[in-house]
């Protein structure tokens, strides 16, 4: 199974311009993908620099037949005029696998008076993957305050033993029908995203921490980078090109995190710093 993270900045370059169906064709010169995690997906949001489609979930939709594609929405902000859509800004999935359950996690947002900031989201698929089903989350913290975005990681964490609970403790559906589907989830996970926080930072290291308060022994994360390239550190993810808007300077800030039960299926994780398609560059994970 191969699946690419990447934050496309919806589709906008290192030099500004924006062409999504480019920044689709650099994915695919990477891997033949399974599974595409994308952050920073638009609609209505034309006013953003380089201008983006009306519906970039839709044009994502297009663009790969053969693909589910999933969306969860983050931001979600009032028209800047009475016949516009709204403005809405999140993350996208888009698979080829089969898809099961799929969950749409509202991050916490605590206040933070000193920092701007937005409602941010956390997108979960249960996948149908070669070797067993999986659950991918592809999410996107908050940038400018460290205080929301260790709330968030704690409750991607939480998310995580929730989930955990469920594998272990399913619950049978109502009817073959309704809405009241069968609880049951696999307890093994990808966590992937900009998680705008410093590679050893103290938001990362709290992320793949040992689980505390955790009676259905829910596996831990580990890096799937550094697990391929013991010993190392990563290389820059963002403002690698875009020296603009990274202004102080490029950091390591996409990650792509394993549960430690994928350990024996890791292949590879690589990071394409070969791309000038966005301000960040894209992961790439293979698992056999």
């Amino acid at each position: 199974m191969r699946l690419i993270s990447w934050n496309v900045q919806w589709g906008r370059d290192a030099s500004g311009d924006v062409d999504l169906p480019r920044t689709l064709g650099e994915a695919k010169r990477i891997a033949d993908f399974d599974v595409l995690c994308l952050q920073e997906i638009t609609r209505g949001f034309g006013v953003l620099p380089g201008g983006p489609s009306s519906d970039q979930f839709a044009e994502l939709a297009a663009a790969l037949p053969g693909f589910t594609v999933i969306e969860a929405i983050g931001a979600d902000l009032p028209p800047l005029a009475p016949s516009a859509p709204r403005r809405q800004f999140g993350n996208a999935i888009a698979t080829r696998l089969p898809v099961a359950q799929v969950f749409r996690h509202a991050l916490p947002w605590p206040a933070d008076p000193a920092a701007p900031s937005m409602q941010r989201v956390a997108l979960e698929a249960v996948l149908q993957a070669p070797g067993g089903s999986v659950r991918v989350v592809t999410t996107h913290l908050e940038f400018y305050s460290l205080e929301q975005r260790l709330a968030q990681v704690d409750a991607l964490r939480a998310f995580h033993l929730e989930a955990a609970a469920h594998a272990a403790r399913p619950a049978p559906a109502e009817n073959a029908t309704g809405p009241f589907a069968a609880t049951a989830r696999p307890v093994s996970a990808i966590v992937c995203g900009d998680f705008n926080s410093e590679f050893d930072s103290e938001a990362y290291r709290r992320f793949i921490a040992p689980l505390d308060d955790n009676p259905h022994h829910a596996p831990s994360f580990v890096d799937a980078w550094t697990e391929s390239h013991p010993g190392k550190t990563p290389p820059m993810t963002a403002g690698v090109y875009d020296t603009k808007q990274w202004s102080s300077g490029p950091m390591a800030c996409d990650f792509v995190f394993v549960t430690e039960d994928l350990r024996p299926r890791l292949r590879r994780c690589e990071i394409d710093s070969a791309t000038h398609a966005s301000d960040h560059q894209p992961v790439l994970l293979e698992l056999d």
